[in-house]
């Protein structure tokens, strides 16, 4: 018939009229697992009350749940008690008399003991949906804060680093993880922010020698009767500058993933190699280097802690008084850590100038030399192979005019095997 008009019914089925959202179970939430925690609990508590009771009363009464069958007449007891009895009849009315009651007691004894607990297992039974419902909204209270939590976090990204959960309420556990994502994101968003600026430093440093590059050739190029020896030899410097910056940024790159190989490595030693190195330089400059100090041994990389002690005397040498500069190179052991210091002469600095130095590309324009100008990532080096090291770097401007450098590393364990 339905096909004759060219209609077609639409079947009917159990998914169609049962709502989809009865179709899936609920997601295994933390709300629902600790609501059916508190129900569970409180059931098999209940259950275990009812139990103990029941075997309570029955130890004190004797009464079972089923009536016990037979004749009570045969026991031993009911037997010397009929036989004390001289008349059949009247022993005979005794015994009836006697097995009723005690017959009916045991029922009705029975019976309410099985009423109370079919009337005890029904209120246990409310009571656990009771403690359901209640356990579902004593977790939704509980938890939301979590969920608060949850919905801030989703929200910050990369653009909005600066918002912070900023959670209320007394100090729990939640209130201290609130905290402490708090405290991450800070620390994150400033290194998203360290990490912006050097970006945009890096960029705009290797961008300059490029450019001088490309405007040294097209002057070349279009003036034939130009000095290639005098071009080559500024292309040559402007490519030295930016084969120097490369080096530093890829070397700043290794310091910061931590990514060598730790070892005993003593700073006096270090020290002195890096000042016979660099003695040329200094000749040259009239900086006179005087070093002292103890044995100092500690834990990393013997390549990575003599960069950055080549870089601080470095630092120090170029920065220096024009004639007759001197740099102090010492260092100490402490009981918990070791020591290197770093002093030269120089110019008066102001403490608002010294804070910004261990910063990437903060060279600092009264202290540079005209002939030897640097990356701009010495002391940056230096803090960031410092912190690899799980040490500490603190940069203080001398009252005599300069710089005091101070490096502070974990000393070397006294086992060490050797």
């Amino acid at each position: 018939m339905d096909r004759a008009f060219g209609l077609r019914m639409p079947r009917l089925s159990l998914a169609r009229l049962t709502p989809l959202r009865l179709l899936h179970l609920p997601s295994r939430t933390v709300r629902l697992r600790l609501t059916l925690l508190y129900g569970g609990l409180f059931l098999i508590s209940g259950v275990a009350l009812l139990a103990f009771m029941y075997l309570l009363f029955r130890q004190a009464t004797g009464v079972d749940l089923i009536v016990p069958g037979g004749n009570p007449h045969g026991s031993t007891s009911w037997d010397a008690f009929s036989r004390a009895l001289a008349d059949p009849n009247i022993s005979r009315h005794v015994r009836h008399v006697v097995a009723l009651r005690y017959t009916e007691q045991l029922r009705r004894s029975a019976d309410n003991l099985h009423q109370g607990l079919l009337q005890a297992g029904i209120a246990v039974a409310i009571m656990t949906v009771v403690s359901i419902a209640l356990g579902w909204l004593v977790a939704g209270r509980v938890l939301r804060p979590l969920r608060a939590m949850t919905a801030t976090a989703r929200q910050i990204s990369e653009r909005n680093l600066n918002q912070r959960l900023a959670l209320s309420g007394p100090r729990d556990e939640l209130k201290d993880l609130a905290d402490t994502i708090d405290g991450l994101l800070e620390r994150l968003q400033a290194h998203v922010a360290e990490q912006q600026r050097f970006a945009a430093n890096a960029s705009h440093e290797l961008r300059t020698p490029l450019a001088i590059t490309q405007t040294l050739l097209d002057v070349a190029r279009n003036d034939q009767n130009h000095d290639n020896g005098e071009l080559v030899d500024r292309l040559h410097a402007v490519n030295t500058r930016a084969i120097d910056l490369t080096e530093a940024l890829l070397l700043l790159s290794r310091a910061d993933q931590r990514s060598f190989t730790r070892e005993h490595a003593d700073l006096s030693l270090i020290a002195e190699e890096a000042t016979e190195t660099l003695f040329p330089f200094a000749e040259q400059h009239d900086v006179t280097i005087e070093t002292s100090g103890d044995t100092t041994v500690t834990v990393g990389s013997y390549a990575l802690l003599l960069q950055m002690t080549t870089n601080l005397v470095h630092n120090a040498i170029v920065h220096n008084l024009p004639e007759q500069g001197t740099v102090w190179v010492t260092t100490s052991a402490h009981p918990k850590s070791v020591e290197l210091t770093v002093e030269n002469t120089g110019e008066k600095l102001t403490p608002q100038l010294v804070a910004t130095l261990a910063e990437p590309f903060q060279r600092g324009s009264n202290r540079i030399r005209t002939n030897h100008a640097g990356v701009g990532l010495g002391l940056a080096i230096v803090k960031s192979i410092t912190k690899a090291h799980d040490g500490t770097l603190t940069l203080t401007p001398r009252a005599a005019g300069g710089l005091c450098a101070t490096v502070q590393l974990s000393p070397a364990p006294q086992h060490t095997g050797r």
